[in-house]
């Protein structure tokens, strides 16, 4: 009988742990969202993306032409793109509001008009 009561306060108590400790469990909102973009003289492809506050997301950069960058001074984020290897840009918006992004890396006569935007929601 205390052998019986013993085991029972045992797994009472293994289960109280796990429900003060929790279980993270794997959502669709952890898992961050890729992007794919394409930035060739004198434009980002797509030039717009809506994002989520507070959803993780990837900007997934390609070039095809010369090395570019990205940089969003407002959202502290800046990223070298070079040609031929994709670079990946993670990050979490916390702040809503459209947020421009420059090529930060001179790339020819139409350089300062290579923009993308982030709209960035509730």
């Amino acid at each position: 009988m205390k052998l019986q009561m013993i085991s029972k306060l045992l797994i009472v108590g293994a289960l109280a742990i796990l429900c003060v400790t929790g279980t993270r469990r794997v959502t669709a909102a952890d898992t961050p969202h890729r992007i794919e973009i394409v930035a060739k003289r004198f434009s980002f492809t797509p030039s717009e993306i809506a994002l989520k506050k507070g959803e993780p997301v990837v900007l997934v950069l390609h070039s095809e032409d010369v090395p570019h960058g990205i940089k969003f001074k407002e959202l502290n984020l800046l990223t070298e793109i070079g040609k031929g290897a994709p670079s990946e840009l993670a990050f979490t918006p916390s702040a809503t509001g459209d947020f421009v992004g420059h090529c930060s890396r001179f790339c020819g006569s139409g350089h300062g008009s290579m923009t993308l935007t982030l709209h960035v929601t509730e």
